[in-house]
């Protein structure tokens, strides 16, 4: 590489986030472009929970890179978390028979679920997915790895669902309460499903499903709106040179091997109680939730991510002797514009360990430990764990070497010739 490409790299990567044309380095083509989803309308105090299926989305064989995301209005305004709450996005490919005729009970194609690889597949399969952090939470997989995408079985071809679960919250009694889905405050009994809501269920998603209404203040008034979640997807055509990567998501949740149990029960929410009037005077009003969950195949872990809800302090992993292997920190905003609203979660740090320096072993038992503050009662809250492994060490090392150096074209990580310890 050049002084020149080494010049050109540098700029691109301090003066803008994503490029948005393809960037030609060393013969590999990094693309990024622009997309929206279907609209889903929201009226003040609604939920919506939409299945987009067939979504636009690259084609072909190729290693993915960052998928990033935003709601946004008809005019491509980002909307503000106090008026429309992401609660959530979650995107997964799928594959679909050629020629085939079949059809599920909504008249769709049948569809086989291509999902992670673990450990909570079964209820969290998806590739990617944020929720009100996502404005300020790195996706990116650094170089030289990729999430191979677009390479079926012969007669299938992949195709893309992204699911979007958005409140708006305008005019609402409880903004923070109906972001966390209390069940009195919707005033439902029944889940999307019609099955009775438990008692001891005092909020979370069985209570603002799809279609769902949050209690509004008496004599408030709001137009109708169109809202698109607009993603940007980055890539590069899939080759030799790039190093394939494992997802595997921890939900704190899980407490199968705690049980004793052979399979995983990966509950997704739970509830942090409010602290006790004797801790509070102690001024130690933190809910700490742990959980032991194996990973089945080891390697060199490149990425991690929390994902949290409001109330949120940050969530780490650690390896079955103890080291800590990433920390993910929550960020709050402090004003009114979108990407800086006051009291909500507009960011998770990330980790971007040093190729080779974070090991993990096959059948390892990680430990997940998920912080909230218990200032006052949560519900529906989250403590997952997203990291990205690179398997077969010792080959990829091999490759890593020979392709020094190597390409930089990462947001976030800064464009150096060798890679961070870290990236927050």
């Amino acid at each position: 590489m050049g002084v020149f490409d080494v010049l050109l790299i540098t700029f691109l990567c301090a003066f803008a986030p994503l490029p948005s044309e393809t960037l030609n380095v060393r013969g590999h083509l990094l693309k990024s472009k622009k997309f929206l989803s279907p609209a889903f309308p929201l009226h003040p105090g609604s939920v919506s929970n939409k299945f987009f299926y067939d979504i636009d989305f690259p084609r072909g064989h190729l290693a993915l890179k960052s998928f990033d995301t935003e709601v946004v209005d008809e005019n491509g305004v980002p909307v503000p978390l106090h008026e429309t709450y992401l609660h959530h996005w979650l995107v997964e490919p799928y594959l679909v028979a050629k020629n085939s005729g079949a059809a599920d009970a909504h008249g769709l194609p049948k569809r086989i679920r291509k999902r992670n690889a673990g450990v909570c597949k079964n209820t969290l399969g998806q590739y990617q997915g944020l929720g009100s952090e996502t404005r300020h939470t790195a996706t990116w997989v650094p170089d030289p790895y990729g999430i191979e995408v677009g390479n079926p079985s012969e007669g299938y071809e992949e195709k893309w669902f992204l699911s979007v679960h958005a409140i708006d919250t305008r005019g609402v009694t409880d903004k923070l309460g109906c972001t966390e889905c209390r069940c009195d405050l919707y005033n439902v009994t029944v889940d999307e499903y019609g099955r009775a809501i438990r008692k001891n269920y005092t909020g979370g998603l069985f209570c603002c499903y799809d279609q769902t209404q949050c209690k509004m203040r008496e004599g408030f008034s709001g137009e109708l709106r169109k809202l698109f979640l607009r993603y940007t997807v980055t890539w590069l055509e899939w080759s030799d040179a790039v190093l394939p990567v494992k997802i595997y998501i921890f939900d704190v949740t899980d407490r199968s091997l705690f049980d004793g149990k052979p399979e995983h029960a990966c509950k997704v929410e739970y509830q942090v109680r409010e602290c006790s009037s004797e801790n509070r005077a102690k001024n130690d009003c933190v809910d700490v939730m742990a959980t032991k969950q194996v990973l089945p195949r080891g390697g060199d872990i490149v990425f991690g991510v929390a994902h949290q809800h409001s109330g949120g302090i940050g969530a780490s992993l650690h390896g079955q002797d103890g080291r800590l292997l990433c920390t993910s920190m929550a960020t709050y905003g402090k004003g009114q514009e979108a990407g800086n609203e006051a009291g909500y979660i507009v960011g998770m740090s990330t980790c971007y360990p040093k190729p080779g320096t974070v090991k993990v072993s096959d059948g390892e038992v990680l430990t997940v430990v998920s912080n909230y503050s218990s200032e006052r009662q949560h519900t529906g809250v989250m403590g997952l764990f997203y990291i990205l492994v690179a398997e077969h060490q010792e080959q990829q090392q091999q490759q890593l070497a020979a392709n020094k150096p190597g390409l930089c074209f990462s947001f976030p990580v800064s464009c150096e010739l060798s890679f961070p310890e870290s990236q927050t």
